[in-house]
């Protein structure tokens, strides 16, 4: 709760190593490294246990935690995240409770992580440590990137987009394979590595050129369009 800036950050990405180790070695909690069977979920005798049925259960927990995250930033609470986010010195000057605030935003998201995580492994029937590795992490890190740093509909965007990216890449490695493209350049085994390239370099592009994400591009979009066709 002391910690700032990039030391914050190393200290998290310490927690991920640490965590990960206790999780594996926790076998009275997590089964350990031979992980868990789990059910699929059951609502008055019907069972959600096919990827028709159990997007509705995905869709639902999405819209309730959508709309708690939007009401939350309504609040005082909400506020005063926003206002460490942005200026901690500022937020300390005004009375915020650093320590207060920073833990309660760690609650936060891990309990956003929980219910991911559980939805996750009812999907799969079957949840192991060896699965939460700190690639995930990376991954969920870059589709907050992509979506938009502070951005509750950004999160959607960006996870949309991580989500698409690979299988429309995937969708042209396949046309690739054994064409002419392929035999010209000699891609060979290169073209099964193409969806992690895309999303690293879609990362480093956003990065790059839209800082801001999706979502500051989406708010520009309409309000060109709300403004079309006058300049100002």
């Amino acid at each position: 709760a002391r910690l700032k800036g990039l030391y914050l950050a190393i200290a998290t990405l310490a927690a991920q190593f640490i965590l990960e180790d206790f999780f594996a070695r926790a076998r009275w909690f997590t089964g350990g490294v031979a992980g868990t069977i789990t059910e699929p979920p059951e609502l008055f005798g019907f069972r959600f246990d096919t990827n028709e049925t159990y997007v509705y259960v995905v869709l639902f927990w999405v819209v309730v935690m959508f709309a708690a995250a939007a009401n939350l930033m309504r609040t005082r609470d909400g506020r005063a995240l926003v206002a460490v986010r942005d200026h901690y010195l500022s937020a300390e000057m005004m009375g915020i409770n650093l320590t207060r605030y920073r833990t309660l935003s760690f609650g936060i998201s891990s309990f956003y992580a929980g219910i991911g995580g559980a939805l996750y492994a009812h999907y799969l029937l079957f949840v192991s440590v060896e699965a939460f590795t700190i690639l995930f992490s990376i991954q969920f890190l870059g589709m907050i990137i992509i979506g938009g740093l502070g951005s509750i509909s950004g999160a959607l965007m960006g996870t949309a987009f991580m989500v698409l990216l690979p299988e429309v890449v995937q969708w042209g490695a396949d046309a690739l394979a054994g064409g002419p493209i392929d035999r010209a350049l000699n891609l060979g085994s290169g073209i099964a590595h193409l969806r992690e390239m895309a999303v690293g370099a879609a990362i480093v592009l956003f990065l790059m050129f839209e800082p801001d994400g999706l979502a500051h591009r989406w708010k520009l979009l309409k309000a060109y369009w709300k403004l079309y066709p006058f300049s100002h």
